[in-house]
């Protein structure tokens, strides 16, 4: 399998590409190099603004014949990150998929999306583009009000205790305080990572969430109050033409209803629930994870 490779036989490249006003992103080019390579895979990550760190195990699929590409978008993780809140829209960043492509000269490419990497990954197959050979849709959704009802109806099985306190701060705007936050760990703790000891990979990206995430979302996974909340592209999931893979966990916040819309929608999809697993069932289940995706490449 592709996990046990080493890798001190892949080739690792990173570079900063120019993406626009002079602002760079962070990529990190992983494998490839054989005569027979595949269609590279080109990794993004969720958030919006949630750096690629806790993504880092995918590095596993590489090899002399997979190409595994990461990159921090704009706005979090290595790459520029301006402040400039009136810049976090969603073609920029639509955008910024053909501005890595072009520079890593990725004429063919599977996109593998994770969370609210799956929802862009959407919103550019809907563009047609050329080249897109596959989508893996990983703990994602077709719709930000979907999203959200589904996780108020998870919010109603917190604690009665912690459901008050989230009420009661976002009813205030103080979100920002500690103990609002540390409410939010309870909701996480069951949807978002269920790992009792949280990896390094992971830590970092929540260390180090960047401004988007506040501008497009909101002040939490279940609070959405920004320029997605209205994001809905189930009606139009009939035009993606390409095979898809969808993955979620038993206990995702990307949730079974959520998933059988994104099923039901897009043309001969795969649907996999991995028991056990929550929103990063990639870090959860690893070795599950990985032999479903490269079941999904193998297949391409």
């Amino acid at each position: 399998m592709a996990a046990g490779r080493s890798p001190a036989a892949m080739i690792d490249e990173q570079r900063f590409i120019a993406v626009e006003d002079e602002l760079r992103v962070w990529t990190r080019r992983l494998g490839g190099g054989a005569e027979d390579e595949r269609a590279p895979l080109l990794v993004l990550h969720g958030g919006p603004g949630f750096p690629h760190d806790y993504l880092e195990n995918l590095a596993a699929l590489a090899g002399p014949r997979q190409t595994v590409v990461f990159y921090d978008q704009l706005g979090c993780g290595r790459s520029d990150c301006p402040d400039e809140p009136e810049r976090w829209r969603l073609p920029r960043f639509v955008a910024e998929i053909d501005s890595v492509r072009r520079a890593l000269r990725l004429n063919r490419v599977v996109l593998l999306g994770q969370s609210w990497g799956g929802m862009l990954a959407i919103e550019y197959a809907l563009t047609q583009p050329a080249g897109l050979v596959g989508l893996v849709l990983s703990n994602s959704t077709s719709s930000a009000p979907l999203w959200g009802a589904e996780a108020q109806r998870l919010r109603a099985d917190l604690p009665p205790d912690v459901q008050s306190t989230l009420a009661r701060h976002e009813a205030a705007k103080t979100t920002d305080s500690p103990e609002y936050r540390a409410a939010i760990e309870v909701f996480y703790a069951r949807h978002v990572i269920r790992v009792q000891s949280m990896p390094d990979s992971v830590r970092r990206s929540f260390d180090r969430l960047g401004q988007p995430y506040f501008v497009m979302w909101g002040p939490s996974e279940f609070h959405v109050t920004g320029n997605l909340a209205d994001w809905d592209r189930t009606q139009r999931l009939a035009e993606i033409r390409v095979p898809t893979l969808l993955i979620s966990g038993e206990h995702d916040e990307s949730t079974p209803a959520i998933n059988r819309v994104l099923q039901r929608g897009i043309p001969g999809a795969q649907w996999i629930l991995l028991e056990g697993c929550s929103h990063l069932a990639h870090v959860e289940a690893p070795e599950r994870y990985l032999r479903v995706v490269q079941d999904f490449l193998d297949s391409l």
